[in-house]
Parts: C-alpha cells; sequence; structure tokens
C-alpha cells in the first residue's frame, strides 16, 4: 500500500507552500489554499516516521463532510474538493489560537486532573471528577498555535490580554465553537458515538471571521462508542475510542511522549497497516457510509493533475 508523506507542487498561480504536521498548504495567489491531507500522522506534536495508507483521504472527505453539515452555522473556508485528498478554499488570516472544547474529562486534561490541577486555560474544574466524566457544560481550553513544538495551554484572558484575538472576534469564535460541538455531538449520537473533545480554528478575510481547517476528524476529536459508555465509566474501565488516541497509547506503552532524547518505536509494516484499518473504521463509524479506497500508481501525480485542471476551470 502506497502512502503520501512527501508533496512538493507548483500549481498554477502559486506563490508559498507551508508544510504543516500533517497537510501541506499551497498558497495561490494570496486569494486561495490548496490544502493537500497527506498520509503522514503525528503525535506529541511529532510527526512519526511512517505514512498510514489513506489517511489522507479519509480526513480529507470527513472534515469536508462536516464543513458542508455546518455551513448554516459558521461561514467556512471550504469551496471545492478537486481530489479524496485536497480541500481548495478561501485563504484567511488565522487566528494564532486553537479552539478546543471538551465535553468530557480525559485525555491531557485528565493526566493535569490527576497530577492536582483544578484549573484548566482559566476554566474553575470540579473537585471530585473522574476519568471519562461528562462536565456540567462543555468546556472551552484554549492553546496558542505554536509554528513548532509544542502548543501552549492559554486562557481567553490572557488571549484577549496579548493582543493574539480580539475581544469581539474571540467572543463570536466561542460562540462558533460550542455551537459547532452541539452539532457535532447530534451528528455523533445519530451514529451511536460520543463527540468527547475536539478542535477549531478560525480566520479572519475581509474583516469576515471563518471556520477554517478540518473538523470533526479523528486527528482533531475524540469519540467514544455511547453503547457501553456508562457502564465502563461507572467500573473505571477505558473507553472504546474512535480517535488517534490509540497511536499515542501505543507511543506511551513503548516509552515515547515526544519528549527530548526520546525513540519513536520501530513502526512494522504490519503495525501500519493495522492503523489505516482502524482509520478506516473510524470513517465509517464518523460518517456512516462505507470507505471508498482510491488508489493511484503515482498519489501525487494524480493530485497535481486534479487541482491543476480545477484552478485552470476557475
Amino acid at each position: 500500500m502506497k502512502a503520501l508523506v512527501r508533496t512538493d507542487f507548483n500549481f498554477p498561480g502559486q506563490k508559498s507552500v507551508y508544510h504543516g504536521k500533517v497537510r501541506d498548504v499551497y498558497n495561490i495567489n494570496d486569494d486561495l489554499l490548496v490544502m493537500v491531507a497527506t498520509d503522514r500522522i503525528s503525535a506529541f506534536d511529532v510527526i512519526l516516521p511512517k505514512g498510514i495508507p489513506f489517511k489522507g483521504q479519509m480526513l480529507n472527505q470527513i472534515a469536508a463532510k462536516f464543513l458542508d453539515a455546518t455551513a448554516d452555522i459558521v461561514p467556512n473556508w471550504k469551496i471545492a474538493t478537486p481530489d479524496p485528498m485536497v480541500t481548495v478554499g478561501l485563504k484567511c488570516e488565522g487566528f494564532r489560537v486553537e479552539m478546543i472544547i471538551r465535553g468530557y474529562l480525559t485525555g491531557s486534561a485528565w493526566r493535569e486532573y490527576k497530577a492536582g490541577c483544578r484549573s484548566l486555560c482559566g476554566v474553575t474544574l470540579p473537585e471530585g471528577m473522574k476519568e471519562n466524566q461528562k462536565f456540567p457544560t462543555p468546556i472551552i481550553t484554549p492553546t496558542t498555535k505554536a509554528e513548532a513544538g509544542h502548543d501552549e495551554n492559554i486562557s481567553k484572558e490572557e488571549i484577549i490580554a496579548q493582543g493574539l484575538v480580539s475581544k469581539e472576534d474571540y467572543e463570536l469564535m466561542e460562540k462558533y465553537t460550542y455551537a459547532l460541538f452541539e452539532r457535532g455531538s447530534k451528528m455523533a449520537a445519530e451514529k451511536g458515538l460520543i463527540l468527547v473533545d475536539t478542535k477549531y480554528e478560525f480566520g479572519k478575510k475581509d474583516g469576515k471571521v471563518y471556520l477554517i481547517d478540518e473538523i470533526h476528524t479523528p486527528d482533531s476529536s475524540r469519540y467514544f462508542y455511547a453503547d457501553g459508555y456508562q457502564e465502563k465509566f461507572e467500573k473505571g474501565e477505558p473507553q472504546k475510542q474512535l480517535s488517534k488516541e490509540f497511536v499515542r497509547q501505543w507511543l506511551i506503552e513503548h516509552d515515547f511522549m515526544g519528549k527530548a532524547g526520546q525513540q519513536v518505536p520501530e513502526m512494522t509494516d504490519e503495525y501500519v497497516s493495522s492503523v489505516s484499518d482502524r482509520y478506516i473504521e473510524l470513517y465509517e463509524h464518523i460518517t456512516g457510509e462505507k470507505f471508498k479506497k482510491v488508489e493511484a500508481e503515482d498519489l501525487a501525480a494524480r493530485i497535481e493533475k486534479n487541482v491543476t485542471e480545477f484552478l485552470k476551470s476557475r
């Protein structure tokens, strides 16, 4: 199975390219962005050494589906998906903040809570909570968006005081975040899932705030299976999850958490194939649709052809 881990395109009107952890973003005439969802996989802010076949296609198609399904709540950047691994949309000036919203106490928030933390990003957490417990109401715990390395937790007050986002824009992003999470939670519930936590990114174009990047994918979100949640919670057992957390747990079991001096464990072909299968399972549960693998002898050539034809047609 082939995986696309690097791109180096030269599209019509291309001005620059940004290689992110997973996505490669091409600037077209300072007007459009061509976002290629590669098959790279990252955890603990580290890009792992092998790509996961079909992961980029899955993430791109999930994000496109949820962008379309929430366009009535907030304007978003998406214009078209000319290739299974590509979204083309408006170039917005991204805010240097990620809006993380949590419905349940789990993951890094639980790790901090267990260590005695009772305030997260300026939000006071109730005493006596257990792992995977539902918050009385969802909480927003923003992070700074780091160019490299680790994102840092930050409070609403610090964001506004530092001038990262104006008070007016932040409060609009906050409103959109709650509404998107509510919609995503309802859509998940229809599939027998719980949307546990997720992140949203926003940007601005011509004075208007837009939702940008991906939403509700297993890379940016955590899902539990609703069936069995309560029983597992009451017994203190791990929840069955649909998220990238299974990769993080595998790394933790192999003594890797992205810290200095730690080595990424070997990713055998068998392990890579199992991660690809797990992502397909995630896709099918989240979308309720069968995943159709779009294979190609040369993924980069297919993308270049499809995107070039789209840009020339505009």
